[in-house]
């Protein structure tokens, strides 16, 4: 049991390195394009896609497939080919590993290889619904600081654009996750798509509801013609309130945790070291009594 909880591990582990080199390589690759797609950093990813598109999937899984990648930051068109490339490549991987082991320990391997291969097709989007989770956590502590950023602009005079545009450059450093949603809705509008379905997008994109509540209420701002800067100045002191509120439930949480950690493992250490001795002494006070 233990050494195929090892064997998991170590397979997740290695699914999770193989991604994050394609999202350098990625990066690499965009930030000099010179290089081409011949280049050793995007030889992998270029293999791994052109091993995806020989995967048919059923349009309606294929399109929430794309809408998962969407929401964990990947954009690029071979995004979706890439993924169903790692999840084959790992099916076969685990697949090896699994009948080997088996083979190695003399048991059946056809049993093994047939585990492998559902275990490495699955550890894939376990990994995409954890990254997925992990940058809507990180959204959603960053759209209280951008409603700040906002509500300067607006008061300032300036248009909903220019004040979503603000808040995008001036959260490129500290919160890139929205910083980026922002940009790519300010580039959605400038390519002709209306404000409110850009903003409906940019909450289908986030799927965060926090980004929908703000999204709903710049849009109602635009079309009942009401004044932005009070509406969202409120909903980022609710916002910050409310943080406050689950990082103090949080906190009071922790000691009904620690009743099972402290009873079953820190009790009976305490216990044996304090009778410990008093019971060697009373043992050997007997011994020698009975003597």
């Amino acid at each position: 049991m233990l050494i195929l909880t090892g064997l998991f591990l170590t397979i997740a582990l290695a699914v999770v390195a193989a991604g994050r080199v394609y999202l350098r390589s990625r990066d690499l690759a965009e930030a000099s394009p010179a290089t081409g797609p011949s280049s050793g950093s995007a030889a992998v990813p270029e293999m791994l896609a052109q091993l995806g598109q020989r995967v048919r999937r059923p349009s309606t899984r294929t399109e929430q497939t794309r809408k998962m990648l969407f929401r964990a930051g990947y954009r690029a068109p071979r995004d979706l080919h890439v993924f169903y490339g790692i999840q084959v490549f790992g099916s076969m991987l685990t697949a090896g590993l699994f009948a080997a082991l088996a083979a190695g320990f003399g048991r059946d391997a056809t049993m093994a290889w047939l585990c492998g291969l559902g275990f490495g097709f699955l550890i894939p989007p376990r990994v995409l619904d954890w990254q997925v989770r992990s940058r809507a956590h990180r959204i959603r502590s960053a759209v209280a600081s951008a409603l700040d950023l906002m509500v300067l602009s607006l008061e300032a005079g300036q248009t909903l654009d220019l004040a979503l545009q603000d808040a995008a450059g001036a959260l490129n450093q500290v919160f890139p996750d929205l910083s980026s949603e922002l940009t790519f809705c300010i580039l959605e509008m400038r390519a002709g798509t209306s404000r409110p379905d850009a903003l409906r997008r940019l909450a289908e994109r986030c799927g965060e509801e926090e980004v929908k509540k703000v999204t709903g209420i710049l849009i109602d701002g635009e079309r009942f013609g009401t004044s932005l800067g009070p509406a969202l100045r409120a909903h980022a002191r609710y916002l910050r309130i409310r943080s406050r509120q689950k990082a103090q439930e949080a906190t009071r949480k922790v000691g009904v945790k620690l009743v099972l950690p402290i009873f079953f493992l820190i009790f009976p250490s305490v216990m044996v070291v304090t009778l410990g001795p008093a019971y060697l002494q009373m043992r050997n006070f007997l011994d020698s009594f009975v003597k």
